[in-house]
């Protein structure tokens, strides 16, 4: 079986494709705009016409796009998260129409959730940053395009390799650095949101599920933790992990998060249909995908 996965050398897509390639048969192969990347793919400016062309020269069973871009200028967010995957589809009913696409969409898309309440697929999509309306229309280009597509709708991954511009990866990466000095202060925003947060090893085993479950799937599937924890407890957990001994200062006045996360207190998940569909459900919680980050970093030493 051969699988392309775009955005291979990126945070999810390296999870994933190590995960792919465990599997008996896999042939993972990498695209994406770096050079360690086997094809060079750049869903944000290719036509479609060339992806079609490398489509065809890889000859895939299956691809995975988890190209994406969490931040930026209107323009980049426009281009990666919309146009790359509307551009992938057209390119896929050219060369590979048999193909199964594994799409990564996101929770952002739902926009505020319902206090105590896990959001179901079937919930309409309100997205109130420009974040979850571009993932939206990279959502709806997958969906309408007629081809074998599944959506994984995913919540906060978190586990090892986060980068800096995820809140873990960040709040990784300032405590290794502020170490166990008992001076150091870490000023942060609100941490009174509720977040889905979904180990990327889990969410890494779903994509390999969507992609080897034999017939037709739906749509859209979620792909979450299964419930909704405070940021302020990851923040916490993280600084366990640390033996943190400066101080945490959290601005509850006028803070309103990332441009990712504003005006959305309340993201939970319903992975019923994740579970009936793939058999899939977390095996790993919070306390496991956070004991990975941080060992993760103590490897690359000091962070910035």
């Amino acid at each position: 079986m051969r699988i392309l996965v775009l955005g291979g050398t990126g945070y999810l897509g390296r999870h994933v494709a190590e995960r792919l390639r465990a599997l008996h048969g896999a042939q993972v192969l990498a695209g994406g705009r770096s050079s360690a990347a086997e094809f060079r793919v750049d869903l944000a400016t290719d036509r479609p016409e060339r992806l079609a062309k490398t489509l065809a020269t890889v000859a895939p069973d299956a691809v995975v796009n988890c190209a994406g871009a969490t931040g930026g200028d209107p323009m980049t967010l426009a281009e990666v998260n919309a146009r790359g995957p509307a551009a992938l589809c057209a390119a896929l009913r050219e060369a590979a129409p048999t193909a199964r696409l594994v799409h990564l969409g996101s929770a952002a898309e739902y926009g505020p959730g319902v206090p105590d309440t896990a959001t179901a697929e079937s919930a309409p999509a309100r997205p109130v940053t420009l974040y979850g309306v571009t993932k939206l229309a990279g959502t709806v280009a997958v969906t309408s395009a007629a081809l074998d597509g599944v959506v994984l709708r995913v919540g906060n991954p978190v586990g090892p390799g986060a980068p800096v511009a995820s809140l873990p990866g960040r709040m990784a990466a300032q405590l290794r650095a502020a170490g166990r000095n008992p001076d150091a202060v870490l000023r942060l925003g609100d941490l009174s949101a509720h977040r889905d947060f979904v180990d990327v090893r889990d969410l890494a085993r779903a994509v390999a599920l969507a992609v080897t479950t034999a017939g037709p799937l739906p749509s859209v599937l979620n792909i979450g933790g299964g419930g909704a924890v405070r940021v302020r407890e990851l923040v916490r957990g993280l600084a366990r992990r640390a033996e943190f001994r400066g101080r945490l200062e959290e601005n509850t006045e006028g803070a309103v998060g990332s441009a990712r996360s504003a005006r959305v207190s309340w993201q939970c998940s319903d992975i019923t249909a994740a579970d009936r569909a793939l058999g899939w459900r977390p095996v790993h919680d919070l306390d496991d995908a956070l004991d990975a980050l941080w060992a993760g970093t103590a490897t690359n030493g000091p962070l910035p």
